[in-house]
């Protein structure tokens, strides 16, 4: 089998959502002076390549602790939609439901590639990125489709929630800030399993390395 690293890499001073707390990492004990390398974190629950939890958008949604691992993994189903028209000045473009794929069905782990992870590390990358028409999300949603991921900072064009609400007010799961969906060819399998978080203040989302299995 074949893995292709679909996660963007944690470091201090990395880009973060406006407003999220920022990354920074330190060493916390040296094999020089302490016999242990440790480093120290700092992070939001939302940093780099993460899933969003029901509980995200609504207090009273399940936590990302009550959802079962199934949701986190499946069969890869890619959709494409780098060839529809771009992002011009202030407005983003829609990706709509006709670019979905046919034959979706519950279990697959929906990954949408725009291209737009080419983006990361630049200004524009929060900017007008693609997002789901809530048109699409309800299609994925009566598909029983309940894992979907994108290569963009969000699903939801920037300020906005309600494809969010469509998703996660399904218990639908959302992984954000992947990278690498180009590679995504042919039968595989996703694998964005969060950090396991439960502690007070968290069940919003969290980190993913997220993976995608191929078959050779």
């Amino acid at each position: 089998m074949t893995y292709v690293d679909l996660t963007h890499p944690v470091d201090g001073g990395m880009p973060v959502y406006p407003g999220d707390p920022e990354v920074r990492t330190e060493r916390a004990l040296t094999f020089a002076k302490d016999g242990a390398n440790v480093a120290g974190l700092h992070l939001g629950s939302q940093t780099g390549t993460h899933v969003d939890a029901p509980f995200h958008i609504d207090d009273g949604l399940p936590r990302l602790c009550d959802l079962p691992l199934e949701r986190f993994a499946g069969p890869a189903v890619v959709m494409d939609a780098t060839e529809a028209p771009g992002a011009t000045g202030a407005s983003a473009r829609a990706v709509g439901p006709e670019l979905l794929p046919d034959g979706l069905r519950a279990g697959d782990v929906l990954l949408v590639r725009t291209g737009w992870s080419q983006r990361w590390g630049t200004p524009e990358y929060w900017g007008a990125h693609p997002y789901l028409a809530t048109e699409t999300a309800l299609a994925i949603i009566a598909a029983g489709v309940r894992t979907v991921g994108v290569d963009t900072p969000s699903v939801d064009p920037a300020g906005f929630l309600d494809v969010h609400r469509v998703l996660l007010g399904a218990a639908a799961v959302v992984c954000e800030n992947l990278t690498g969906l180009e590679k995504v060819t042919g039968p595989a399998e996703a694998m964005l399993f969060p950090l396991r978080l439960a502690g007070e203040g968290t069940g919003d989302g969290a980190p993913v390395r997220a993976v995608a299995r191929l078959a050779d």
